[in-house]
Order: C-alpha cells, then structure tokens, then sequence
C-alpha cells in the first residue's frame, strides 16, 4: 500500500472520522490516525452511552468563541437537520429529550459505527490506524510529511482533529496546540468547560449536601441557565453549573437562582396569605429536605412569616434569587467535558477551516476555539466544521 494520500487526518474521534467520510465520498483518498487503540472513544461515553449526537436547535448563539461570528459559516452549511438525516439513513433510532437534546434509543456504537460505514461508503478510500503516535508533521511546497513510530506518509493536505486537553483519561491531549504553535497559529488559552465548580472557606458546608439535587437558575455575568444543579463533595456540579462554567471567570461568584419559577413578591405575598406558615416548611415543600434546611438556617427567620418584618421578607426572598457561591476553582480538565479556547480562529478560515498562513492545513472540532453549550453542541460544531474542511478542493 502506498503510504500517498489526498489528505491525513490526525485524530480519529467525531470531527476526525466525519471529515474522513465526506472527503472520501468525495473520491479522495484519505488516511486517519488514531494514537489510542478504537476510534471514537469519547463517542461511546457519551449521553451514558447513548450519545447525545445533535441538538435540534444548535445556532452560533450556543457557542463560546473569541470570534462569536465564525461558526455561523460551517453551521449553517451543515445543520442539525443533516445530521439526523444521516442518522435516519443507517435506520438509527433515536429520541428527544430535553432542550432539543437527540440520543440514540440503543447505543453511542452506533454513531461509530455509522461514521466507519460511511468512511467505507465513497469512491475515494479511507485508511483508519489506530495506536499511531504521531512522532513529526511537517510540510513542505510537495505538502506534508507525518511521520510515526511506525512509517511516514505524505499528503497534500492534513487536518488536526486531535481535540483538547479534556477527560486525559480518554487519552486527550493538548497535542493539537504544540503542532497549531510549530506552524506560528495563536493560541487562545485553554481552560477546562462544561466543569463541575469546587468550593471552599465558608461554603465548605454545603458539601455536606453531597448527591442532593434542585432545579434552579444559575448565573455568571450576564449569562444564565436554568436547569438541575447538583451539590457534591467537593462543590457544585449539574447542568446548570456546567454551563455556567464555561462562562465564569475564576474569582467572580455564581448566583444560584432558587425557586426560579417563583415570582417577584411571591414569599411576601405568602405572609399575606398564610401568616402562620414558616419558611422552612415552605422551602422543604419547593425543595429537597436538606438543602431546604441549609437556606433555612443560613437565612435565619424561624417564626410564622406573619410575625416577621416585610423589609426582612423581602430580603429572605431576594437572597433566594441571589444566592451567591464564591468557587475556589474547577475541578480541572479531568472533569471537564470539553477545552474552551484552543487554536484561534483568526488563523482560520470559516468557509473552509484552513489555516490561512499554512495552504493544506486544517483544524476542526475541538482543536479550535469554538466551544459548545452542553446538549449535544459540540458534536454538531463536530459535524459541521469536519463537513466545511472536506468540501475544500
């Protein structure tokens, strides 16, 4: 076999075996390189196995970047919809929970499955390997030379699909930003995102909290979401946190929103009409028993609403819609779901995800500095910019 391709593909996870798809029904012949021992990995583990592929309403506003407007381009060439069409072609079932979030009704060995069905599918041809380390790229005026532990190949073009830094366990890395540097591509600081939040000093009780859950609002700046949080042993984690978490900046607060559905004036409307209820039974009807218990005790009002104040009602209620936690940290890139920042989309082009400094060089999925919101975003940013790489000529 010649060691010749089209194009070399280093990374074999979502955005990696797409890209390799597309490009080789489109006659190309491509190879991918995969350091661990199956592709696909981080597929399989997701949605518990069940892999939330998509989300039906995923749009450029669901995405963190330094350049807010660069994923517009790849989304809107390759939508949500497309993918489910896909899907559905390999006779796929799947279901709909939540906030537009599509699982699969069987397993996450599907989706892979599929995308190495339809890496077989094209005119072209794809070469997958797997346990390759990439020991050197480079790239001359003839193109590029990847050469690892077992043999170099050469190829016109080669896209990094390598992903970030994220669950390492998995075998991720941060080996897209070293060789995103070799080339003179800016880096936008990685950080861990979608990250359960660690607290300390003070709020270290609210560990004793471990394994209760509230739906609630959480906020950071100007942005918030109002899902389920979950109190753990070392902080605070849940849907709510992990999306917050992308947006908020070490030494800043979270507000937790409790009983976000409530009103403005709800509790002192309750004095009015139920002078003789207590908030503690009124937190423990709306919430689980033992956080219920903390709020109640850190607030401080123990006698029938009826004999306290309004001006202290009102400050019961809004430290309720505000309550303010002081994270020390996060729990780091072992936890977190995926990497915010990464290989600048400046270096890029958004039509096609070339480096605009380094002809045949691309960087897709991950790699780049386009975060999703959890929900299945991410895999569709997966999608959608694996699909713009291999339309370029």
């Amino acid at each position: 076999m010649s060691t010749k391709f089209d194009a070399i593909i280093l990374g074999g996870g979502a955005a990696g075996l797409f890209c390799a798809a597309v490009a080789g029904q489109r006659g190309k012949r491509v190879l991918v390189l995969e350091r661990g021992e199956k592709v696909g990995k981080k597929i399989l583990i997701s949605g518990g196995g069940r892999c939330n592929f998509t989300n039906i309403g995923a749009g450029p506003a669901n995405y963190l970047s330094a350049n807010p407007h660069f994923a517009k381009s790849a989304l809107s060439r390759y939508t949500a919809a497309d993918f489910v069409a896909l899907v559905e072609k390999h006779d796929i079932a799947w279901h709909e929970k939540t906030l537009g979030q599509l699982f699969c009704d069987g397993s996450a060995r599907q989706i892979v499955d599929m995308l190495l069905d339809e890496c077989a599918a094209g005119p072209g041809e794809v070469v997958v390997r797997c346990e390759e380390e990439i020991a050197s790229v480079t790239n001359d005026i003839g193109g590029f030379v990847v050469t690892t532990q077992h043999e170099a190949f050469t190829s016109r073009q080669c896209v990094i699909a390598t992903g970030g830094p994220s669950i390492p366990k998995m075998g991720a890395s941060d080996f897209a930003y070293h060789l995103a540097r070799q080339f003179g591509l800016k880096i936008v600081e990685p950080r861990p995102a979608l990250v359960p939040l660690t607290l300390g000093g003070e709020e270290v009780l609210f560990r004793e909290l471990s394994g209760v859950a509230a739906d609630v609002e959480a906020i950071a700046g100007k942005t918030r979401f109002k899902e389920a949080a979950l109190f753990t042993h070392r902080g605070l984690s849940g849907p709510a946190i992990l999306q917050i978490s992308s947006y908020w900046q070490h030494g800043e607060p979270v507000a937790i929103r409790f009983l976000a559905d409530r009103p403005a004036g709800w509790l002192l409307e309750t004095k009015r009409s139920a002078p003789s209820l207590r908030l503690r039974g009124i937190l423990r009807d709306a919430l689980p028993a033992r956080l219920a218990d903390v709020l109640a005790d850190q607030i401080g009002i123990e006698t029938d609403l009826g004999n306290v104040s309004d001006k202290a009602i009102r400050q019961a209620e809004e430290r309720l819609a505000n309550w303010q936690f002081h994270p020390n940290g996060s729990e780091g890139f072992a936890k977190a779901e995926v990497t915010a920042g990464g290989i600048s989309t400046a270096e890029l082009s958004s039509k096609t995800m070339e480096a605009k400094r380094v002809p045949g060089l691309f960087v897709i999925g991950e790699a780049v500095d386009v975060t999703g919101w959890l929900g299945g975003y991410n895999f569709q940013w997966a999608w959608a910019s694996a699909h713009a790489a291999a339309q370029a000529p």
